[in-house]
């Protein structure tokens, strides 16, 4: 950490912050720092794409982050895993490579973003991608992110497809196409057997670039007004306190969480919550932490017994995991490559609806906890995400101190129509699990295939369903008084700092979030550079 002045600081090393830091370093006669709380993406297991199945139990490189109990869930505690390394939670992620649904873009620019409808985003996602297997007018090709097919599917990914076809739903051989509903086999960022984050894709190509600082390790504290300009970033490193210098811009790209609680800690937020906190008010913007909001899941599970293609703990499980992770290391083939939610879903509980309201994940796994719970034997699982979740939550401070996490409150399954919903899809997902590609081979979980009412259904959903890891608009873009951002993702009131992550989505996307994140962040650095010219 020699050069304390730059023209832009990027806060955040994850996907958003990943994107900007090698964009805006194209330009030789601009210095760029990315500032990272967590260390370097060196460890086999964020590139070993199986490896995911352990990174919830690395606190080094996997923020295990808990919700405030919330009401919805029968007053449990939300998991909310976070990557903390380069390539943030796409160096932790199950690689799945979905955009959403056009209307989702056209949706944000109706409320007040010009620039943001799908016609307007679509050229940023050709922009980032290349696509291995597709070459058509919906995908990319020579564009900085590897987007493939899985390299070895398991058979039971194949028999989850056929069970959705027995079930009513359309085979879908390309998510991201024309149409999104049906079923069928998830596209991943992946490259030759390993995990294509965010970081491999826009960061490690670019690390010996003379102008581009990137700095592991460290946590921003603060972000520093001169006159009410941001012009400054204060630090700690390696238990030191420093202050870094932006000329042009800082942008913030530290998540749906972080992003809110660094902006607080500044300052900048409901002045209310600022005053009780001791933080004395330099902007006051109400929105700053409102609107959270994510994809609420329930997950289904089913025995597989004797099925050792399955992951699980078995002797010949242990046997083909060995296996595998000699293949792996020598040849970057086999089971290990795996993202395990390896096919998927989407599709409407109501046939009135214009597009599909529910996701399916399908794991070749029995995943409990979020895995943290190891399961004897083997079987698999399905996720039943709601796509549009009405419950809205917060992030609040829950101490000035920038080590200590935000209080994470999303209020899941507040909204009487997110439960309604969430419902109707585990009944799809229980009608696909019982059809003879599946059932002849698996079966359901006690606990949910008994569970016949809507009362008693009901009750299992609340007591185990959680997130599918898409926390989103805490920073939200708009024009209206409770919004941080505007359409160019500058703070309100507020020169010289911007925010590109997940926390300006002002409602979240039908589908996972780390492509759209991507293509933000690709956008945003166009926006910037039009602003440096300017």
């Amino acid at each position: 950490m020699n050069p304390t002045s730059f023209d832009y600081i990027v806060v955040g090393g994850g996907s958003a912050g990943c994107v900007l830091a090698a964009r805006l370093s194209q330009d030789p006669s601009v210095r760029v720092a990315l500032l990272e709380a967590g260390p370097a993406d060196t460890s086999a297991l964020i590139h070993c794409p199986a490896g995911l199945a352990l990174m919830s139990r690395m606190p080094s490189i996997s923020q295990g982050l808990q919700t405030v109990p919330q009401p919805g869930l029968n007053g449990r505690q939300g998991y909310q895993p976070r990557g903390r390394t380069l390539g943030g939670s796409s160096s932790t992620n199950a690689m799945v490579y979905i955009r959403g649904q056009h209307a989702d873009y056209d949706h944000w620019a109706a409320l007040g973003n010009p620039g943001w409808a799908w016609q307007d985003v679509l050229p940023y996602f050709l922009k980032a991608e290349h696509n291995e297997r597709v070459h058509d007018a919906w995908h990319g090709q020579g564009g900085p992110l590897n987007v493939a097919d899985l390299q070895s599917p398991n058979p039971f990914t194949q028999r989850f497809v056929q069970a959705g076809v027995q079930a009513g739903l359309p085979r879908n051989p390309d998510f991201n196409g024309a149409t999104q509903e049906g079923v069928g086999i998830y596209q991943v960022t992946h490259k030759n057997g390993e995990r294509f984050s965010a970081a491999k894709a826009y960061l490690t190509p670019n690390l010996s670039r003379h102008n581009l600082q990137v700095m592991t390790g460290v946590t921003a504290e603060k972000i520093v007004l001169d006159n009410g300009v941001a012009r400054q970033v204060q630090v700690l490193h390696d238990g030191a306190r420093r202050t870094l210098s932006a000329t042009r811009e800082i942008i913030v790209s530290a998540g749906a969480f972080q992003s809110p609680a660094l902006l607080m800690r500044s300052g900048i937020g409901p002045g209310a919550h600022l005053q009780a906190m001791g933080i004395a008010t330099l902007r006051d913007l109400p929105g700053v932490g409102e609107n959270l909001h994510d994809h609420p899941d329930a997950v289904l599970c089913a025995d597989a017994p004797g099925h050792s293609e399955l992951f699980g703990l078995s002797l010949a499980g242990a046997g083909k995991a060995l296996q595998g992770i000699w293949q792996w290391r020598g040849e970057r083939k086999g089971i290990l490559t795996t993202n395990f939610a390896e096919g998927g879903g989407f599709f409407k509980t109501d046939a009135a609806m214009a597009e599909p309201n529910i996701q399916l994940h399908f794991v070749i796994a029995k995943l409990v906890d979020h895995g943290r719970q190891m399961q004897l034997g083997h079987g698999c699982s399905l996720h039943v995400c709601l796509l549009q979740p009405q419950s809205r939550g917060s992030v609040r401070l829950a101490s000035t101190d920038a080590t200590v996490a935000p209080l994470i409150d999303p209020q899941f399954l507040s909204h009487p129509e997110d439960m309604a919903q969430l419902l109707q899809g585990v009944r799809q997902g229980q009608r696909i699990l019982a059809q003879p590609a599946l059932r002849e081979v698996s079966q359901e979980w006690a606990a949910s295939a008994q569970a016949k009412t809507d009362a008693q259904l009901e009750h299992w959903i609340r007591q185990h369903a959680d997130t599918i890891y898409h926390p989103v608009g805490t920073c939200r873009m708009g024009q209206d008084a409770m919004a941080v951002v505007d359409p160019q993702l500058r703070v309100h009131g507020v020169p010289g700092l911007r925010v590109v992550d997940a926390s300006v989505m002002p409602r979240v996307v039908s589908g996972n979030t780390n492509a759209p994140t991507i293509m933000l962040a690709e956008k945003a650095a166009d926006l910037i550079r039009q602003t440096g010219r300017a």
